[in-house]
C-alpha cells in the first residue's frame, strides 16, 4: 500500500492501492451552487442491446434501474476534449496539465450485474475463450487506442479464467457479508457483480461484444466531458458543485461508518436519475469501483488523443468509488488502483462499445 486506506476493502488475492485522503474527506475550494440539473441527452441510446448477457431476460438482465429497462442499455457519449482528473474544486483535481481528446463511445448505462455475469460464466465453462487480439477499440483511427498500438486480449491471460463452475464460485466469494455472487440464480442477480479481477472483467466485456473503457474514456464520461464535473451529477465547472448524499450514490457518508446501504452494493440504477451523469450512465460514483483498461502510471502524458497507458506496471486503474468508500473516493478526479488479479467486494465492471 502506498498511502493510508480511506476505504474498507477485502482482498482474496493481489493488492488494492487507495489514493483517497486518509481522513475520508477532500479539500474543496470555491464551492458554488448545488447539484447540476443538466438535461440528459435525448439521443443517447445506442440501439437495442447486442450483447448476449441479457438474452435470457431474467433478473439482472431485464428490468434494471428506475426506468425498468434492459440491463444491457448502452448510451452514446459524445466525444470531445477535457482535462484528465480535473474538477476545478478539489486539491486532488486542481491540474489542467493533462488534456485528452476522446472520440464518441458507447458506455453501458449500468454496472455489470450478477445475472449478466452468470451467463458469461456459463459460456466460459462451456468452452468459450477470448480470441487473441480481441477487445480492441477497432473502430478508431488506426484500429485501436494510441493510434493502433492497442493489442487487445493476450492469449496467455486465458489461464486466469476458471473452467469449472465451482471454481468461479470460489473465486467470486471474497467476502461473505458483501459479495454479490451466489452459486445459483437468485434475488441478488440485479446487484453489480463484485470480487471480479481485471482478466475476468475484460473477458466479460469481450464476450458481450464490447471492451473495457480506457481510463480517459471512463473519466471523460463521469466528468461530463468538458463540463469537468466534481461528481457525475454535479453542475458544470465553473461554478461547479459538490452535493453528495445517499439520494445520488451508495457510499459511506462518514467513513468508515455511516453506509448508505448496510448490506453493501445495491441494485444497479437505484439512485437514478438523481445520480446519473451527463449522458445518462448510472452508478459511476459509488456502489462498486470499476476496472478500466489502463495500467497505472504516476502521471499522465501531457496531452493525448484516444489514449491509454498500455505499458505494463504493477497496477491497473479502477475508478468511481464504492459502497464502502469515503466521499473523497467518489470524486471524478480521483484515481485508484489494484493489481490485475486483485479481488474486492468493492470492485466490479462496466463495459464500453463502439458508438454505432
Amino acid at each position: 500500500m502506498r498511502r493510508a486506506l480511506s476505504v474498507s476493502i477485502a482482498l482474496a488475492a493481489g493488492a488494492l492501492a487507495i489514493h483517497c485522503s486518509s481522513s475520508g474527506k477532500s479539500s474543496m475550494t470555491g464551492l458554488v451552487g448545488d447539484a447540476g440539473t443538466d438535461a440528459k441527452s435525448s439521443h443517447i441510446l445506442s440501439g437495442a442491446p447486442t450483447g448476449p448477457s441479457c438474452a435470457g431476460g431474467g433478473v439482472g438482465q431485464a428490468g434494471c434501474g428506475t426506468s425498468v429497462e434492459s440491463c444491457c442499455a448502452s448510451l452514446v457519449v459524445t466525444g470531445g476534449t477535457y482535462f484528465r482528473s480535473y474538477d476545478g474544486l478539489s486539491t486532488d483535481g486542481a491540474s489542467k496539465a493533462y488534456a485528452a481528446t476522446v472520440s464518441d463511445v458507447a458506455v453501458d448505462r449500468y454496472e455489470v450485474t450478477v445475472g449478466r455475469f452468470r451467463a458469461f460464466v456459463d459460456a466460459v465453462v462451456g468452452g468459450w475463450l477470448p480470441q487473441a487480439g480481441s477487445g480492441k477499440h477497432s473502430y478508431l483511427k488506426g484500429g485501436g487506442l494510441n493510434g493502433g498500438a492497442e493489442t487487445g486480449w493476450d492469449a496467455s491471460w486465458s489461464a486466469n479464467l476458471a473452467t469449472k463452475q465451482s471454481d468461479w464460485t470460489t473465486n467470486l466469494s471474497c467476502r461473505a457479508s458483501t459479495q454479490t455472487w451466489t452459486a445459483s440464480a437468485g434475488a441478488s442477480d440485479d446487484l453489480p457483480v463484485n470480487c471480479v479481477d481485471w482478466y475476468e472483467a475484460y473477458a466479460f466485456c469481450i464476450w458481450d461484444g464490447g471492451f473495457l473503457p480506457s481510463e480517459a474514456e471512463w473519466n471523460y464520461t463521469a466528468s461530463g466531458g468538458s463540463q469537468q464535473r466534481a461528481y457525475p451529477w454535479s453542475a458544470a465547472y465553473p461554478p461547479g458543485s459538490t452535493t453528495l448524499d445517499c439520494e445520488h450514490a451508495n457510499y459511506s457518508k462518514s467513513w468508515p461508518t455511516g453506509a448508505c446501504v448496510a448490506s453493501g452494493p445495491n441494485k444497479v440504477g437505484s439512485e437514478s436519475p438523481e445520480g446519473d451523469g451527463r449522458w445518462g450512465q448510472s452508478d459511476m460514483a459509488g456502489n462498486v469501483f470499476e476496472w478500466t483498461l489502463d495500467w497505472y502510471d504516476t502521471s499522465y502524458s501531457t496531452t493525448c488523443d484516444d489514449c491509454a497507458e498500455l505499458t505494463p506496471t504493477v497496477y491497473r486503474v479502477i475508478r468511481g468509488g464504492s459502497f464502502n468508500a469515503s466521499p473523497a473516493c467518489l470524486l471524478d478526479s480521483l484515481r485508484e488502483t489494484s493489481t490485475p488479479d486483485g479481488r474486492s467486494d468493492g470492485i466490479g465492471v462496466r463495459c464500453a462499445r463502439a458508438p454505432g
